[in-house]
């Protein structure tokens, strides 16, 4: 067995909330939904960066906390 992954657990998938059917399959895999941001600490964060954010917004025209920044 050396070299090889006994067993993963995924809470993260490229076309969430789409799991691949390989992954599903697999009896070494533990699969469970992504819900780092479900605790009381991460929503109050969330909570105050969004209002920061459209506190923020015009007017009276300041820096946003998290602007986006589109590529290209």
């Amino acid at each position: 067995m050396q070299g090889e992954i006994a067993g993963d657990g995924l809470d993260v998938f490229e076309n969430e909330p789409d799991v691949p059917s390989e992954l599903i399959a697999l009896d070494n895999v533990v699969l469970s939904p992504h819900r780092a941001v479900h605790t009381e600490e991460t929503l109050m964060s969330l909570v105050e960066l969004v209002m920061g954010n459209l506190e923020a917004s015009p007017p009276p025209n300041k820096p946003l906390l998290s602007a986006v920044i589109l590529d290209g």
